[in-house]
């Protein structure tokens, strides 16, 4: 994949790419539910890691010097972004196995409150008091979202926050590895350290699956990589402020989702929680913006 510095930008292709990114991603999370039927978690988990190292030797193959992507210089650091790779995933999709579609989607979007405080210890980065503000409306968001403090309140919605703060650890990660490591590299390695993680447990769990159920748990496997695939090319080609209302298409994704597939309601608690926390994560990085330009 070329450098972002020389691709012209291409705002509508990206956006058009965020789009089936937050389709990818929603059907991902519809699939793992059907599959869940006759496959164990671990399985499942199982085969989105060996989608991601299968898709990741494919693209290192297609390189004239492939084996220089199978190299690198911080083997400890890699094996750390895979380990936090697998127990997102594994938090991740149960989040999506317990809870309405709507909800678990809505709590994926805090992980981008919870990169602003991992960012000020872990990075050393000044956060203003406009992001702090920001941050704390979004957090006011999953109270309103979740129900905590009633008797609404589902205590799965913890397995969605936990891996929205572990999908902040990785985006942490990658700012780090990103200096010396090529992306390729780091896709290559978080599937290996995934496959190796999540084979045994995969292999003790095994359920026997019909080839209907192999098919859907590839598909799941193929589909969560194709929607990092379609992220990684619309930031690429398009500006991260153009593109910045599209991955908000997953929630209307959801809920036609959770309505039409799984019967699921449309709670009022949900959608106000959900519209407060994209606020407040666009807010967040309107002023991160303009802080950056101002430096």
């Amino acid at each position: 994949m070329g450098e972002r510095l020389n691709a012209p930008v291409d705002n509508l292709k990206g956006a058009l790419l965020l789009s089936l990114a937050a389709l990818a991603f929603t059907l991902e999370v519809m699939l793992m539910r059907l599959v869940s039927l006759e496959a164990s978690q671990p399985q499942v988990v199982l085969f989105r890691a060996l989608a991601q190292l299968g898709v990741a030797l494919l693209w290192v193959g297609m390189h004239q010097h492939p084996g220089r992507y199978l190299r690198t210089g911080r083997p400890g650091l890699q094996i750390l972004r895979g380990l936090v790779s697998l127990v997102v995933w594994v938090l991740y999709y149960a989040s999506f196995r317990y809870l309405d579609m709507a909800l678990a989607t809505t709590l994926t979007f805090t992980s981008s409150l919870f990169a602003v405080m991992l960012a000020v210890p872990l990075l050393g980065e000044r956060v203003g008091r406009a992001r702090l503000g920001a941050t704390g409306l979004g957090f006011l968001g999953v109270l309103v979202a979740t129900g905590m403090g009633t008797g609404a309140f589902e205590p799965a919605a913890g397995l969605g926050l936990a891996a929205a703060l572990m999908m902040a650890l990785l985006v942490i990660l990658n700012r780090v590895l990103a200096r010396s490591e090529a992306t390729l590299t780091i896709m290559f390695y978080i599937g290996v350290v995934t496959v190796a993680g999540s084979a045994p447990v995969a292999w003790w769990y095994w359920q026997p699956l019909s080839f209907p159920g192999l098919l859907l748990a590839v598909t799941t496997g193929g589909l969560g990589v194709l929607g990092m695939w379609f992220t990684l090319e619309a930031y690429r080609v398009g500006e991260v402020s153009a593109l910045a209302p599209f991955p908000y298409l997953r929630l209307v994704f959801a809920l036609a989702v959770g309505v039409w597939v799984f019967r699921e309601p449309v709670v009022a608690r949900t959608l106000v929680g959900a519209a407060i926390i994209v606020v407040s994560v666009v807010l967040s990085g309107h002023w991160e913006r303009r802080r950056a330009m101002a430096a």
